[in-house]
């Protein structure tokens, strides 16, 4: 096993199955990301940047008009982060190590836009050239955000291989990072891939646990009963449980992309219904057909970060599925009762939560991690009819 300066494992999951070339590259990252954490200057640029830019902290909103006789949903409101979605907690940190390694480049995959959103974003407040990859099928449903990156200044790229989803965008920024590496930052967008990544993007994220804590404690007393989150690489939720993985009074519930149903072939939850693999760079589960399917863009993966693989085996998460139908019920629930429109991704977490709270036979706070809005969905599901 390769000697890290951190960890490279959770678990038996992680590592780092990249080509030798990518290796020195990987380790360049590392050292960065650990004399970054360790300089006071680093923290101080980071944190204006949350306040002054992203507009962090983000807020907890209740549901009013959503109750229940045993349970309160609280939101945590990701989707007022400037940009769109939580993406901007990590993409800001990451470009910061880009420019401490010198980098005039930035590349990213994309599926449902937000986090090539975040770094077309974050390129144009550097100055770095920017070019996003994104899946033929998502740049067709993802159009606004597509304008949007292009706005910015940043060249997006439509990937045909595969199927031309989320991880195919992977597979082909990958390999333009084999070629470019030396002016060139990878700003992987979720919790996967070779280590380091899902420790500086958990990091990263784990900002917005942070924050519902305290949060928490203020609005009702005390911790929440259940933080639920959307899963598709994973990215949202692990920042969402980093706070509370030690309060094993707290349950943790990821939710995967049903799709059509865990019992058929078109679904993206390899937590659910996938086996250990490699993909991307990392060992974790993957979805058995290597292919998946979601309605929502960001969640059509059919990989997982390691971490929570990790914590489904060690039993300190619990992972289920919602499909496609029931996520736009959630969206539209959401809209026409509290005036939010949340992003599909997360109508995933909250078509779950509804069922927890409507199940609730004793009192429970329920956290929703409301991880984007839905402007970028509205044009899809207007054509959807349904």
């Amino acid at each position: 096993m390769r000697k890290t300066l951190l960890p490279a494992y959770f678990g038996q999951f992680g590592g780092q199955y990249v080509p030798d070339e990518l290796l020195p590259v990987l380790d360049q990252l590392e050292q960065a990301y650990v004399d970054a954490m360790n300089d006071p200057s680093f923290r101080e640029e980071l944190d204006d940047l949350y306040r002054n830019y992203l507009g962090r902290p983000t807020p907890i909103t209740e549901t009013k008009n959503i109750t229940f006789p045993n349970a309160r949903i609280f939101l945590k409101r990701e989707d007022l982060v400037h940009g769109g979605a939580h993406k901007g907690n990590q993409v800001v940190a990451q470009a910061l190590l880009a420019k401490r390694l010198g980098k005039t480049r930035l590349i990213a995959e994309t599926g449902a836009g937000q986090h090539g959103t975040a770094t077309a974003m974050v390129a144009a407040l550097f100055g770095m050239d920017c070019t996003i990859y994104m899946g033929a099928k998502d740049v067709a449903r993802q159009q606004p955000n597509v304008y949007r990156m292009e706005l910015m200044g940043a060249t997006v790229v439509p990937v045909e291989e595969g199927g031309n989803g989320l991880g195919n965008a992977i597979d082909v920024a990958l390999q333009d990072w084999v070629d470019s590496y030396d002016t060139t930052h990878y700003l992987l967008g979720t919790a996967a891939g070779p280590h380091p990544f899902p420790t500086i993007v958990k990091e990263f994220q784990a900002v917005i646990s942070r924050e519902s804590k305290p949060q928490m404690i203020e609005r009702t007393g005390g911790l929440p009963d259940v933080v639920v989150a959307a899963v598709g690489g994973g990215s949202n939720a692990i920042g969402a449980f980093a706070d509370y993985l030690d309060d094993a009074d707290v349950k943790l519930v990821g939710v995967e992309p049903a799709g059509e149903g865990l019992d058929t072939p078109r679904h993206g939850a390899p937590l659910c219904r996938g086996k250990v693999g490699v993909l991307h760079g990392s060992k974790s589960y993957v979805v058995l057909s290597g292919e998946s399917h979601s309605i929502s863009a960001g969640l059509d993966y059919p990989g997982v970060g390691p971490e929570h693989a990790h914590l489904l085996e060690s039993g300190r998460a619990q992972y289920v599925g919602i499909t496609d139908d029931e996520a736009l019920a959630a969206l539209r629930l959401l809209a026409r009762k509290e005036g939010i429109i949340p992003a599909l991704e997360s109508s995933h977490a909250l078509a779950y939560a509804l069922k927890l709270a409507e199940d609730a036979t004793e009192p429970t706070n329920i956290l929703v991690n409301l991880s984007g809005r839905g402007d970028k969905d509205i044009e899809y599901i207007r054509g959807l009819g349904r």
